[in-house]
């Protein structure tokens, strides 16, 4: 299961540095690192020294059939594993979460036992970045190399059809997997 959820960030890395409008989100962020959304990602100290802002994306990379993802509205909800009243539920095994809007958000896991054992997340989306400090990058994990990625002033056709090609044999493997489950 691992090999699957390392090609998964593989995939997600290449697909966002290489055919994604570079507009829509400034940093993708793969929660947890190269292990995903597992119990064994240790999620609170991956998120401990990242800044999230408006803007970026967040991955959650996880075994659709063994885990799902809930968002909730408040920190008690948070602390407490409450999953009874949730904002939204993620359950595809491959979320991309755009961060829009600044404050506080919320992620545990939809199992109770896991969320109790540290399966969750939280963070403060910070504003928007200035112009002149905008670089696109991907992160993937701290251990992992970060990819700075310039967007081109001029996107060339051969470029963007490579990078829709990545996006499409992505979509095509996650619909092979998700059928051999």
């Amino acid at each position: 299961m691992a090999i699957v959820q390392m090609v998964t960030v593989a995939l997600i890395v290449m697909a966002a540095s290489l055919g994604v409008k570079r507009t829509e989100a400034q940093v993708h962020h793969v929660v947890g690192g190269d292990r995903g959304w597992d119990p064994s990602s240790g999620v609170a100290s991956w998120s401990s020294d990242r800044s999230f802002r408006v803007g970026d994306k967040i991955w959650f990379a996880y075994s659709a059939a063994q885990e799902s993802i809930v968002e909730l509205k408040s920190r008690d909800e948070y602390e407490s594993c409450d999953v009874s009243n949730p904002i939204r539920m993620y359950t595809d095994g491959l979320d991309g979460i755009p961060l829009d809007v600044e404050g506080m958000r919320y992620f545990v896991s939809g199992k109770p036992e896991n969320c109790k054992n540290g399966l969750k997340l939280h963070m403060e989306v910070m504003p928007l970045r200035s112009p002149e400090t905008q670089k696109p990058k991907v992160v993937v994990s701290e251990d992992s190399v970060s990819t700075l990625a310039a967007a081109p002033t001029t996107p060339s056709g051969s470029v963007q059809l490579y990078g829709n090609s990545v996006l499409f044999l992505v979509g095509l493997w996650l619909c092979f997997y998700y059928m051999a489950v």
